[in-house]
């Protein structure tokens, strides 16, 4: 190391985030995730045995990927090396790979690669990686905040072990704080900073789980705040309402969130409950999502999990697609609200839904002829074959219904609408089954 490379390193050591300069160095430095890294789990045993086979950490920012990765490097007697998937070439992966054949053919060394948001690696990349991981040369370490089951090749996680990591909780957010300001060789203890205890329950709770959104808060608000009268810094609520401004919500529109939330969403909707549905609306709303996607899916919803129970539904539904294209944010939040109400309360019948799917299920394995009573019988020479003789207008007989053949003879016998007997769909059943009773 030349001069200018310790003046580099000293000052990143020194003037680096909060965030990191307080990154656990030991497994016992670390903060929850006990559900992996508990005295009796995997993970900690494997650490603590320097017994690591490769393993894909994946969870939301700020729970420790990295942290957890750091850990490892601290503990291990194999080499450690990073790489970072959004700058990494090729080139690097190869100096990688060729650096790490050479420690373990002269020196019997494994050599460990952590590749930070491993997920941004395309095919070919992750590709390159997996005959170096399967022939041992290299122990995979890999880091996402996206479903490594969608993101990350088949081969790879077949190859390793997924430990999903949690969002914080509140106590362990605390602890962290409480630690970072007390904390002299790495936090700010040399600040003799106080923190009130409704600021730390503030930053505790606002921060969602995120570690380095509250660090990131509580440096903020230590950095840029005057000392009081007896030489302090005093971290109020209003200070630390300040610096975190706004919760972070964890909502990737083209990750693993998106799905979650969606989901989350339209089975509130599906399990009448208002007040879940209209939570993930906003949650959506929030992080920015299209409102046509919103009502889309609403529009779904109302077809499929409402059906005729309450024909309306779709009317509604559709009436809130087409104002809130017209009007826009912010007024548009309150047309999906008053059609996300309608749908959560309505009545619910997947009858409609059950019925297309039983009928195409009919089509796609049986083969059948339209009775030829019901063949088009607008052309001349119809009648010659057949086609439309017999046929009974129904506007012709009392109710405008008359009892005769529509389904073909291969599946005469067939049903595929049954109506529940919920909301308006209870009527039209009862009306379609006393019409089928009645005598001709």
């Amino acid at each position: 190391m030349d001069l200018f490379d310790y003046m580099k390193e000293t000052t990143l050591e020194n003037e680096s985030p909060l965030a990191s300069r307080m990154r656990p160095m030991t497994l016992e430095e670390v903060v929850g995730q006990e559900h992996i890294i508990g005295k009796d789990k995997l993970l900690y045993r494997a650490i603590k045995a320097d017994k690591l086979s490769s393993i894909i950490f994946y969870g939301p920012p700020g729970t420790g990927k990295t942290t957890l990765a750091k850990v490892i490097a601290n503990t291990t007697s194999a080499d450690f090396t990073q790489l970072n998937a959004t700058t990494a070439g090729k080139k690097d992966m190869e100096a990688v790979v060729k650096e790490a054949g050479e420690r373990l053919g002269m020196y019997g060394k494994k050599t460990i690669l952590f590749v930070d948001e491993i997920h941004r690696f395309n095919k070919g990349q992750q590709d390159y990686l997996l005959p170096f991981v399967e022939d041992g040369t290299l122990i995979l370490i890999g880091a996402t905040t996206e479903n490594p089951y969608f993101e990350v090749n088949g081969a790879l996680i077949s190859r390793s072990i997924i430990f999903e990591l949690k969002s914080l909780e509140k106590s362990d957010i605390k602890k962290l704080l409480i630690r970072a300001v007390t904390d002299k060789e790495k936090g700010l203890g040399s600040y003799e900073a106080e923190l009130a205890e409704d600021a730390l329950e503030f930053l505790a709770d606002i921060s969602g789980g995120d570690a380095r959104a509250a660090l990131n808060a509580i440096e903020l608000g230590v950095l840029t705040t005057a000392r009081g009268q007896d030489g302090k810094i005093h971290i109020d609520l209003a200070t630390a309402s300040e610096c975190i401004q706004k919760r972070v919500v964890r909502y990737d529109k083209t990750g693993d969130q998106h799905y979650d939330t969606i989901s989350a969403f339209i089975k509130s909707m599906r399990g009448s409950d208002p007040d879940a549905a209209i939570y993930y609306l906003a949650k959506m709303l929030y992080a920015g999502e299209d409102i046509k996607f919103i009502s889309r899916r609403i529009m779904i919803s109302a077809a499929e999990d409402v059906g005729l129970a309450d024909p309306q539904a779709l009317v509604v539904a559709t009436a809130a697609a087409q104002a809130v294209e017209r009007i826009g944010m912010p007024e548009a939040q309150i047309i999906l609200a008053e059609a996300v109400n309608y749908i959560a309360t309505a009545p619910k019948s997947n009858a409609s839904c059950l019925s297309i799917g039983a009928a195409m299920e009919s089509v796609r394995d049986k083969k059948t002829t339209v009775p030829p009573h019901l063949q088009d019988a607008h052309y001349k020479g119809s009648a010659k074959l057949g086609h439309g003789v017999g046929y009974k207008y129904a506007h012709d007989y009392p109710e405008h219904y008359v009892k005769q053949q529509y389904l073909p003879t291969e599946i005469e016998h067939e049903s595929f609408y049954h109506p529940t007997k919920l909301g308006y769909e209870k009527l039209a059943g009862e009306r379609l089954e006393r019409l089928r009773k009645r005598e001709e």
